[in-house]
């Protein structure tokens, strides 16, 4: 009871401390934020740089450079800064870029008012389509289809699909013309790097996975059967960590271009593969493969236990001091913003970081390669997972049908 009671108390600090900051929600247009940045990242215009702004783990304000900037080929940079004070170092007028603030401390209601701007959705939904903007990169899938909104049904009734990009007939080359290209980017919270490291122990936010399963309709579990000490080698198109074996077939499933995988458990690292035509096989030591569930929920068994002498390094919130890791857990759970955390044992040979539970997340909304100026091309989102019927109606009993359920 004393050890709940600590956590409850640690969570309210924690939260007075990201809401006695301000609020500031409005766009500054033709005023620069210079210096101080932390990420560049490409955005369409300055509502999605903001809204990638307040997932970022540590950006509490941004410049976005718009295209009728004419100083240099900086259109649609994003970006993302940070300062020990909260504030920016300088403010500067100049033509072409839009300013604002992270909305982290901003939220739904507080004291019965809305807080949230009205362009920000908290379903996260993102409904604008960009005319003669080009997603650049990340297609996994094309099709024709008769205009962008067809492009754009296909894109939200495929659950692999983030953005899309549709060329019309302004389009230059003929034979591309009505061409719908589908793009993915990650939208599970993983750490982006593990590192082993003794006296330290890390896992992730109980809360996280059980609101990404997918629960729009009943879905069958389905077995995670994955062969011991076999490689499917070659056809590698990405690397990337992973905790587990079954972390990598959960990663594997959720990227619409892979076929089939080889978990690697020495180097924590998961190797994705693709090929429709074939699929090697070899027996290997410590190698585990199998392949993806595309029709099944698999179980999250990998996302409730604690990993022992694993480090998820960087995209810390902040650290508390707690005195053991079921309590770092648990305040991670409880944290709105918290993905996954690590823990660091009173045995850990750096004295200073002793107790410190550091609290993770990324940025998992969709967030293009590359954006650019391009005649002919016409740009959005998926719109799976936006709850407004006045406003998605149409593209929601696009998803019911694809899906065969209601959502």
């Amino acid at each position: 009871m004393m050890k709940l009671c600590m956590i409850n108390l640690c969570l309210i600090s924690l939260l007075r401390y990201c809401f006695s900051e301000e609020c500031f929600s409005d766009l500054r247009v033709d005023v620069d934020f210079p210096g101080s940045d932390v990420l560049q990242i490409f955005s369409p215009d300055e509502l999605h740089c903001q809204r990638a702004c307040s997932q970022h783990h540590s950006c509490q304000f941004f410049t976005f450079i718009r295209p009728d900037w004419t100083r240099d080929s900086r259109h649609f940079y994003c970006y993302l800064k940070h300062t020990d004070t909260g504030e920016p170092s300088r403010v500067n007028k100049l033509e072409g870029v839009t300013s604002g603030y992270s909305l982290k401390n901003c939220n739904e209601t507080t004291g019965g008012l809305t807080r949230l701007p009205p362009h920000f959705r908290s379903d996260g939904c993102l409904s604008s389509v960009y005319e003669d903007v080009d997603f650049y990169g990340a297609d996994y899938h094309s099709l024709f289809t008769a205009d962008y909104k067809e492009c754009q049904r296909a894109c939200t009734s495929d659950p692999g699909c983030r953005f899309f990009s549709w060329l019309n007939d302004d389009f230059a080359i003929g034979l591309y013309k009505y061409k719908c290209h589908l793009k993915f980017s990650w939208s599970v919270s993983k750490p982006p790097a593990l590192k082993i490291l003794s006296g330290v122990v890390s896992g992730f936010s109980q809360k996280v996975f059980q609101i990404n399963s997918r629960s729009d309709c009943q879905t069958e579990q389905c077995e995670a059967r994955i062969l011991t000490n076999t490689d499917f080698p070659a056809h590698d198109f990405e690397q990337i960590p992973a905790v587990s074996a079954e972390h990598c077939q959960f990663l594997c499933s959720a990227h619409p271009k892979c076929t089939f995988f080889t978990y690697q458990k020495q180097k924590v690292r998961c190797f994705l593969k693709n090929s429709k035509d074939q699929k090697p096989m070899q027996s290997k030591e410590d190698l585990y493969s199998g392949m993806p569930s595309r029709f099944c929920e698999l179980p999250k068994d990998w996302a409730t236990i604690r990993y022992e002498g694993l480090d998820f390094p960087g995209f810390d919130i902040r650290y508390v001091k707690l005195d053991d890791p079921n309590s770092c857990e648990a305040l991670c759970t409880a944290d709105p913003h918290c993905q996954f955390y690590t823990y660091v044992y009173t045995s850990f040979y750096e004295p200073d970081f002793r107790r410190r539970c550091y609290l993770k997340r990324v940025i998992t909304m969709p967030v293009p390669p590359k954006v650019a100026s391009l005649k002919g091309v016409m740009s959005g989102f998926s719109l799976r997972g936006c709850h407004n019927p006045n406003k998605t109606e149409e593209a929601t009993a696009a998803v019911e049908k694809a899906l065969g359920c209601e959502i």
